[in-house]
């Protein structure tokens, strides 16, 4: 394959138990690793191939697998086990068939995102400006949220026959989320006024911020004047980049201000990081297991692709999974997010192009040979896709045709 960029693809465990064809459909299309599943948030999926089944209703955030009591002893958050697939563990279940197919398995770890926990522990959520909390998700200045983070990170990462990981939200959570009959798309509010929405105002953070010589109330007011204009229908286009997104908050806060709330969010995510990091390689079957981060080159990102300083996240994790626009159109996407690694990789560093693969959900399978390519180019070591249980079969057939012509 070109440039040695071998593909992996992300799969649910029901999309594998029940199914004995999965396993070696998913090897036919020329990937080498799947992403697995382990601990999930809540979702509603399809199920195209599966002989029992065509939509599987995941009701709550889970781990899909048993987990151990002792392991969260003293923990006030905790997760749940799954109750809607067959089975204690249905992660080893499909871990074991994957793996019998000559596949590579990865677990697929999702951190600081879980509704039921926010549900269940209101006070560990985020907390806007406005005083509304987001039961998705939960704020990882709080030192419950953070040891919770951790505990999973450490558990769910390292199941038997893995061998690596990849961590996604691991870092901060904010407003964005998919939602049930979702309606928060009127005013417009970009990433600018997303992050704005996004800033929290529970006590943990409030600490954070006066620590950093923020005082909460001076912050909230400077937040809720800045969201004024996007509510109002009359704030200006977003900005280009992720460079001109840090320098919109310098504006509307003030460069002092936006500075030091930055400093603040940017050090509890990359502590938060190193932590979970350091848990997972502690418990990890091996020196060899790998540790991957889901990951934005811009610090102040938030929510499922946590934003990260490019070299202080390779001087720890093994490297990260980057989510990449496919077609001709992406290009410049794929280098803002690809070319700030570079820099800092070193020998085995994995740059991972996330590609998305379903043609209904917006993916271009079929253009991902040049885009495969095109990652190659700019660096990228490895190509995930999302998502193998969720394709139709005209997708995975044209994914066969790209990993085949890559070679």
């Amino acid at each position: 394959m070109t440039a040695s960029l071998t593909a992996g693809a992300f799969v649910y465990p029901w999309d594998v138990v029940g199914d004995p064809d999965a396993p070696r459909r998913l090897a036919a299309t020329g990937v080498t690793r799947v992403t697995l599943a382990s601990a999930y948030h809540a979702t509603r999926a399809l199920t195209p191939r599966h002989p029992d089944h065509r939509v599987v209703t995941a009701r709550h955030a889970a781990v899909y697998y048993p987990p151990d009591a002792g392991h969260w002893a003293g923990s006030p958050l905790r997760p749940h086990p799954q109750t809607w697939l067959p089975g204690e563990d249905p992660f080893a279940e499909a871990a074991r068939a994957l793996a019998d197919a000559g596949l590579e398995v990865h677990s697929w770890v999702i951190l600081a995102h879980n509704s039921r926990l926010g549900r269940e522990h209101p006070e560990a959520t985020v907390r806007n400006a406005y005083g509304d909390r987001y039961p998705w998700a939960p704020c990882i200045a709080r030192p419950e949220v953070r040891s919770y983070v951790v505990r999973l990170a450490a558990e769910a990462a390292t199941r038997p026959g893995t061998s690596g990981t990849e961590l996604e939200s691991c870092g901060w959570y904010g407003l964005d989320h998919l939602h049930a009959h979702d309606k928060i798309g009127g005013a417009g509010l970009g990433p600018v006024g997303g992050w704005l929405m996004s800033l929290c105002f529970c006590a943990s953070c409030h600490a954070g911020y006066r620590a950093h010589g923020v005082e909460p109330e001076e912050l909230r007011r400077a937040v809720t004047a800045a969201l004024a204009p996007y509510f109002a229908g009359t704030a200006g286009p977003a900005p280009a980049d992720r460079d001109g997104e840090r320098a919109e908050f310098d504006r509307l806060l003030g460069a002092e201000l936006a500075g030091a709330v930055t400093a603040f969010r940017d050090a509890t995510a990359d502590t938060l990081q190193r932590e979970a990091v350091a848990a997972v390689r502690a418990a990890a079957l091996g020196p060899a297991f790998r540790v991957l981060l889901h990951a934005d080159p811009a610090p102040h990102r938030y929510g499922a692709n946590v934003g990260v300083a490019p070299a202080a996240i390779l001087d720890h994790a093994d490297g990260v999974v980057l989510p990449c626009p496919g077609g001709p159109g992406g290009a410049a996407g794929r280098s803002a997010v690809l070319a700030p690694f570079v820099p800092h990789r070193r020998a085995h560093t994995a740059l991972a192009a996330n590609f998305g693969i379903v043609a209904g959900m917006g993916g271009s399978p079929a253009t991902l040979r040049s885009d495969a390519a095109h990652a190659a180019e700019l660096g990228a070591t490895e190509l995930r896709l999302y998502h193998g249980g969720l394709a139709t079969d005209e997708d995975l057939a044209a994914v066969t045709a790209a990993l085949a012509s890559l070679g």
